[in-house]
């Protein structure tokens, strides 16, 4: 093993220049694999992060008699934006108190998160602070906060309170932006709520997006330069070297590499982190320690990174241990077989199938990840009968070089253009997804409606006109039947965001434990959504399209140091450059345009099952730009790749590595 280590390093370094290069591109490309797998585990572990510091505020209920706290959780808004309010009333001395709390509030005690004790003191008091008992409020810390910039308060209340008393003795307990009524608690533990619970399951059908390119893309790293590696292993084999050590060594070289990659790969995303903790998710940008993965997830991808490139390089040596003579001789390797279009149209047929079945969020997942995987599969079989055809109709020296060069190594045609063929079942895949503004219509933002007793609405309409006119709001109070409940609405004149917050504060308390709140507030959680769905298209999209490119770039590259001693013979043979770059953009843009259209018609497939409300303008949009990027950027890679194959062929003589 260690004669076969010192033999491959040896033939690193004296590979020359083109070796040296062919080492840089997988070190790249393996680089980029890395920081993007990291920012894909680090997405799942930071949403998870939320999830659990904000589970305090959605209380499990226990039975009375068991209780310590009775705690309640809704909604108050100011300036359009929402505060989370909890209120707290202890029934048994020395109870835990919630994260971020050094103690339980007190009676008449309130909380505030930073960013909300800041926003009390910037407005005027009839604005926000005075929905509050007076006071300085103490500060709660990072530990109960979703992000830094979240406005979170809670409020100490008496057991005997009314605002705490469980809806078992409130019947007409209802409340459209309430998070949960007064519970019975036995102690500040909390779960999950709705919303992040469908954030995480957004974040991980975003992370299948994510990684099965960059599992693609490692693979392929590991197959840079690869012929002019398997030219060098046949010969070795050729003069008596074992399977084994040419197996060792082709690992060897390639975990080395990898190794280097992943290490700047780590660099990297620890550099972008908090960049990347500023783009806004649920109403805020991150604390930048929810990024990072932890220690176990880190060295997993360190690990499994050249791990995966070894095996992708040891899988890639079929030929040189069979037959390295023919690798030798550049016979053309055997075809590929059908099984691969049948294998792939079967795992997409079967993403609406287990959508219609109800099956769990977890399988539809992994359903997905193996269509996605699928298209990869049966990439370089498409090629190769494209290449055919493209032969069997030529009428041009570019067009016959490109077909008979996708039919003889359908393989390396697939790599340069699989990045952008993949994500465009991304685009495909998001671009049903992808909300309009705007969704939601335009709910009325000065109306403000709270729910009362029957018995009692007639006086709470009475009391919300005299606060009201005693504040100066000018407004006009009606009432309308909900159930065994009436809604007493108050139409405000006027509809500034100073006007509505003064009216939400003298309205405050006039229902013990409900918050005056407007058709607009109902819709505000979704709308949020909404804009953060629109967000992750963008950025995993974003992604993506790096992916992409540096596939595209690296792999162009690669081809062409691959094949200098071709394009040398060519040269000779009087062959112009300007035939030989055509030919390398159609053996790129003619199965781009197959398989990237054929991409983008699967993701839309695999898409629809979850686009219930139909396609939108923004989602085609969306799509038909990531289509002109997709194409212009392997056309720029490819522009950017033409100085290397002037350069391999400014002295066509071959000569022996």
């Amino acid at each position: 093993m260690k004669n076969s280590i010192e033999l491959s390093w040896r033939l690193l370094r004296g590979g020359g220049r083109q070796g040296l290069t062919g080492a840089v591109l997988t070190l790249a490309a393996v680089a980029v694999s890395t920081t993007l797998l990291l920012f894909a585990v680090g997405m799942n572990v930071a949403f998870q992060s939320r999830a659990d510091r904000e589970a305090w505020r959605n209380p499990v209920p226990t039975a009375m008699r068991d209780a310590v706290a009775v705690q309640s959780s809704r909604s108050e808004f100011v300036a359009d934006r929402t505060v989370a309010l909890v209120e707290v009333a202890v029934l048994r001395p020395g109870v835990a108190p919630p994260p971020g709390l050094d103690r339980v509030p007190a009676p008449g005690e309130v909380w505030m998160s930073p960013a909300l004790a800041e926003l009390a003191r910037e407005l005027p008091r009839d604005r926000l602070a005075g929905r509050f008992p007076p006071g300085t409020p103490k500060v709660i810390g990072d530990a109960g906060l979703v992000h830094s910039g979240e406005l979170v308060a809670v409020v100490g209340r008496t057991a005997d309170d009314l605002a705490m008393a469980v809806p078992a003795t409130r019947p007409d307990w209802r409340d459209p932006v309430s998070v949960a009524p007064p519970t019975p608690i036995a102690g500040f533990t909390g779960k999950h709520g709705e919303v992040a619970v469908v954030y995480q399951i957004l974040a991980l059908i975003a992370t299948v997006l994510v990684v099965v390119p960059l599992l693609v893309f490692g693979g392929a790293a590991a197959r840079l330069t690869v012929a002019r590696r398997d030219q060098r292993l046949a010969a070795l084999r050729l003069v008596g070297a074992t399977p084994g050590q040419v197996v060792a060594m082709t690992v060897a070289e390639a975990v080395v590499v990898a190794s280097a990659g992943a290490a700047a790969g780590l660099a990297v995303y620890g550099l972008t982190m908090p960049l990347l903790a500023m783009i806004p998710v649920g109403g805020g940008g991150w604390y930048t320690a929810d990024l990072w993965p932890g220690v176990l997830p880190v060295a997993a991808v360190l690990l499994a990174v050249p791990v995966l490139v070894g095996l992708s390089a040891a899988a890639g040596l079929r030929q040189v241990v069979v037959s390295p003579l023919g690798v030798a001789r550049r016979q053309t390797p055997p075809g590929m077989r059908m099984i691969r279009l049948v294998a792939m149209l079967a795992a997409l047929g079967a993403v609406p199938l287990v959508s219609g079945a109800g099956a769990g969020w977890g399988v539809f997942v992994v359903v997905l990840g193996l269509a996605f995987l699928s298209i990869n599969l049966a990439g370089p079989w498409v090629v190769g009968v494209l290449g055919r055809m493209v032969s069997a109709s030529a009428r041009k020296p570019a067009r016959l070089l490109a077909g008979r060069r996708m039919t003889d190594d359908p393989r390396s045609a697939w790599r340069t253009v699989s990045g952008v063929a993949l994500t465009g079942f991304v685009a495909g895949f998001l671009g049903l997804l992808s909300p309009a503004g705007g969704l939601f219509g335009d709910a009325p933002v000065g109306h403000l409606m709270l729910s009362a007793p029957a018995a009692k609405a007639e006086t709470v309409a009475k009391e919300a006109d005299t606060r009201l006119d005693r504040a100066g709001v000018a407004a006009t109070v009606v009432l309308s039947k909900d159930g065994d409940r009436k809604i007493v609405t108050a139409k405000l004149t006027r509809q500034d965001a100073a006007t509505i917050d003064r009216a939400r504060t003298v309205l405050g308390g006039l229902v013990p434990g409900r918050s005056a709140t407007s058709p607009a507030d109902t819709d505000r959680e979704g709308s949020m959504m909404l804009g953060d769905v629109r967000t992750g298209t963008i950025v995993v999209l974003a992604v993506s399209f790096l992916v992409a490119t540096a596939s595209a770039g690296i792999t162009a590259a690669s081809s062409i140091l691959d094949r200098r001693q071709t394009y040398g013979l060519l040269r000779l043979a009087g062959t112009p450059l300007e035939v030989l770059d055509r030919a390398r953009r159609s053996e790129t843009l003619i199965p781009l345009t197959v398989m990237g259209g054929g991409a983008v018609l699967a993701g839309l497939l695999c898409g629809l099952p979850l686009a219930s409300g139909g396609v939108s303008g923004t989602g085609l949009v969306v799509l038909g730009a990531c289509l002109a990027l997709g194409f212009g950027g392997v056309i720029a890679a490819g522009a950017l790749s033409r100085p290397l194959l002037r350069s391999v062929t400014a002295n066509p003589a071959p000569r022996p590595d």
